[in-house]
């Protein structure tokens, strides 16, 4: 029945205000009701009281033995029905006072109903003739026509004999009215506040719900592919913070399919392009269009591009193998500094080629760290390369290693056109390129520093970036640093200036 949030929500909502106030309905309905019968029986006992004693004063001291004639003549003389009536006025107008003689019947009475009967019931005469007090919610049979709270008192003679009876009445119609109108007020005032709290309920839950399909429709629109869906923001609560999340998911997902898209562009390209020269030139090879004498210099393009294929093949399989978990790191301790230059000292000749200002700084000749010799050799061979690959001619070429807190910091600075503000976020994404012209860098394809990037978080080590577009870039990854014997204190400094050849 109630398929959608927004449905249950507000059925929920409403079936709490409901039993709500239908519990306290009840509690208060009950509480009146009670409260409102104890007040009348403490004013109608207590008017029997009053009442009866009066009379059974008034008798004792008069001279009639014969409690009929006293009545008749007191009543005629002082008028007891007029004092009745003022007592009776006095507790309620809705009260009435009669006195009967010893066998039940009624010899006077104020405000008295037309159509009570003249005699009592044998069976509350029996009641009185056996105590001084009788108390009861009933219709007393037939003596009344509906049910009425009465309250009697006995006259007695001075010998204590019973001569007669007082009683005052009160009909419980008006206590009947009392908690009918009581309900209605209830159940009125009930439907207004379920009705404020439907409008109320309503916007709210179309308030918190709204968002959500909406995101429900964006998730939709890029399961078919439409990256560009976002969620509307308002206010400053729980659903504005998912909201928030979902569009920085989307457009996470944007940038990821973007980079897919040339990711998979590049590859195209990095495939095609070294794919058609070799096939090219061992066709001209084959059907002699390639002279026997020019064909090693051919054979060094296919070697070369070979080489090309074998890169983007190694790189793709170590993304897959990062990914699947697969490649698993074998810890152990070795000098940093030592790798360091090695990788330097295989980079002379590309370092050369651009006759850059190379510098080599260490805090002391061996720094060691615990983490998988291999891998930290591709992150800083990859990086370090990259810096050589990107630096201005006779530019600065800085790798530098210190120790602090523990760690060794290796950071690889270079002089060069370096990376946008905009797009340092994106610098160690999936399929990342700076150079997206391809202008610098014609045999990459965007995922050496993703690599790096993994590797380095396998270690529980950070890596980020510095870089001033147009000015210089500079990347830093940390490593856990090993103490070893050697203090000695050197800083290395190598400076190598080429003039131009």
């Amino acid at each position: 029945m109630f398929k959608s949030v927004f449905t249950k929500y507000v059925a929920a909502f409403m079936l709490i205000i409901f039993v709500s106030f239908f519990l306290l309905s009840v509690i208060l309905v009950s509480n009146t009701s009670n409260n409102s019968i104890d007040m009348k029986k403490e004013s109608v006992n207590d008017a029997s009281d009053a009442v009866g004693n009066f009379i059974t004063q008034k008798y004792n001291n008069s001279a009639t033995v014969d409690f009929g004639r006293f009545v008749y003549y007191e009543n005629v003389e002082s008028d007891i029905s007029v004092a009745l009536n003022t007592v009776a006025d006095a507790i309620g107008d809705d009260m009435f006072v009669f006195i009967t003689d010893e066998n039940g019947v009624v010899l006077l009475g104020s405000n008295t109903p037309e159509n009570m009967e003249a005699r009592l019931p044998d069976g509350v005469v029996a009641k009185l003739s056996s105590g001084d007090e009788y108390s009861e919610y009933t219709s007393m049979g037939s003596f009344f026509e509906t049910s009425h709270l009465t309250s009697a008192k006995v006259v007695k003679n001075t010998d204590g004999e019973m001569v007669g009876s007082v009683f005052v009445c009160s009909e419980s119609e008006r206590f009947q009215n009392l908690v009918s109108k009581t309900i209605k007020a209830i159940i009125v005032s009930v439907l207004w506040v379920m009705l404020a709290a439907l409008v109320v309920v309503y916007f709210l839950s179309e308030r918190i719900i709204s968002p959500l399909k909406q995101m429900s429709r964006a998730a939709k629109e890029f399961s078919q592919g439409k990256f560009d869906a976002r969620v509307p923001i308002s206010g400053h609560d729980e659903v504005a913070e998912l909201a928030s999340a979902f569009n920085n998911m989307a457009s996470t997902l944007e940038k990821n399919e973007e980079l897919r898209k040339t990711f998979l562009a590049n590859v195209s390209h990095d495939l095609r392009t070294p794919m058609t020269a070799i096939s090219g030139f061992v066709e001209g090879m084959l059907n002699g269009a390639i002279p026997p004498e020019k064909q090693e210099h051919y054979l060094q393009i296919i070697s070369t591009e070979v080489k090309r294929l074998s890169r983007l093949v190694s790189s793709l399989l170590d993304i897959s193998r990062l990914q699947a978990g697969d490649r698993k790191l074998v810890k152990a301790d070795f000098d940093i500094c030592e790798m360091a230059r090695q990788i330097i000292i295989s980079l002379e000749q590309k370092l050369d080629s651009k006759k850059l200002d190379v510098m080599f700084e260490c805090d002391r000749d061996n720094m060691n760290v615990l983490a998988d010799r291999d891998a930290i050799y591709q992150v800083l061979y990859n990086i370090c390369d990259n810096a050589q690959k990107f630096s201005y001619e006779k530019g600065k070429y800085i790798v530098k290693i210190v120790e602090k807190d523990e760690k060794v910091f290796v950071s690889v600075r270079n002089d060069g056109q370096g990376i946008i503000k905009e797009d340092l976020p994106f610098v160690f994404d999936r399929f990342y390129k700076s150079d997206k012209s391809r202008g610098l860098d014609k045999t990459g394809v965007g995922l050496g520093l993703y690599i790096v990037k993994t590797i380095i978080d396998s270690h529980g080590e950070e890596i980020w970036v510095n870089s001033v577009y147009g000015e210089y870039c500079e990347f830093v990854f940390t490593l856990t640093a090993v103490q070893n014997n050697q203090n000695t204190s050197i800083q290395e400094k190598l400076s190598r200036k080429k003039s131009d050849k």
